[in-house]
């Protein structure tokens, strides 16, 4: 069995993508935006995506629409949709998120979004093949 105080965890981690957990079906990630910082403008074309904020202010941008976002919010990102989130305080926006299917590589930790940005293109950030 995992378990995890997932906000506890999630707030510890300075990382900007951390990879906690990863099964066949899903996988559950935490991140740190720093402030001025943002996930960057993406589509998931075969993956769903559900993200919780555990603290600090953004902004949520899907499909066109923008949204403030708090401790506490949820945003559901549907397969196929573009979607970014900005860190819009003072403060890191820290998050967890989970992704069905997985979308990382398994165990993967990225210190920024520089480092993310760089393994992607790499080809090195795939998540696991069943």
């Amino acid at each position: 069995m995992e378990h995890f105080t997932i906000a506890t965890v999630a707030e510890k981690s300075p990382d900007f993508r951390r990879v906690l957990w990863t099964g066949e079906h899903t996988q559950l990630v935490i991140m740190t935006i720093p402030p001025g910082g943002e996930i960057g403008e993406e589509v998931h074309e075969g993956t769903d995506q559900i993200l919780t904020f555990v603290s600090g202010t953004g902004e949520a941008r899907v499909s066109g629409k923008k949204k403030a976002v708090a401790q506490g919010d949820l945003v559901v990102v549907p397969a196929g949709t573009k979607h970014n989130f900005v860190n819009t305080g003072p403060n890191p926006l820290v998050l967890y998120t989970v992704y069905g299917p997985p979308e990382h590589a398994d165990q993967a930790v990225h210190k920024t979004k520089e480092q993310a940005d760089a393994a992607e293109e790499a080809g090195k950030d795939e998540p696991p093949t069943s």
